[in-house]
């Protein structure tokens, strides 16, 4: 059984990985891919410092701010404003305002955005053995060692279940991790 080909998560290319867990089909691939993450991370990092020091109480925010908090386009907003589907108050030259039980009726509330990364989803799995791979049946399926599929067990921090003799893990997280389809 010989390896399959994945597709690069950042062009989209096709390629013939040279280990099982990778996703891009170059350095440059993945260079590019950290840096578009790490910027990302950064604008979501600005804009939750800027959503932050609205104050939750306020009644009236201006066109900006509740671009920030509901993740509109300013131009929109104003568009909206101006076609009269948003009621808002002219406070003189740019001080217009919007009330913001009105954007909640109509965008619903104000957007959360994700917290760092670091904080995984608990998953659960089903432990059962016919859920599960062994680990000789997982070397045997992927063409790998069977230290290998250890040390990657434990890299991704898989569950693992012993009956007995023999070691199992879930199939779902096997077939993702090899087949390459949720794990960076």
């Amino acid at each position: 059984m010989k390896r399959t080909n994945k597709q690069c998560l950042n062009c989209g290319e096709e390629f013939n990985p040279k280990t099982v867990t990778s996703v891009y089909c170059s350095h440059v691939c993945s260079k590019k891919a950290y840096k578009l993450k790490m910027k990302r991370l950064k604008i979501d990092e600005e804009l939750k410092a800027l959503t932050d020091k609205i104050p939750e109480n306020r009644a009236f925010i201006s066109v900006p701010e509740a671009g920030m908090l509901f993740g509109i386009n300013n131009k929109s907003l104003y568009r909206l404003i101006d076609q009269g589907k948003i009621p808002s108050i002219n406070l003189g030259s740019r001080l217009i305002r919007i009330d913001r039980r009105v954007m909640e009726e109509m965008f619903g509330h104000a957007r959360t955005l994700p917290q760092a990364e670091s904080r995984l989803k608990k998953k659960l799995y089903s432990l059962e053995k016919e859920d599960c791979y062994s680990i000789g049946e997982i070397a045997h399926r992927f063409q790998i060692s069977e230290g290998s599929v250890y040390s990657h067990i434990r890299k991704y921090s898989i569950p693992t279940r012993q009956i007995g003799k023999h070691v199992y893990a879930p199939k779902s997280e096997i077939d993702n991790l090899y087949n390459g389809n949720d794990f960076i």
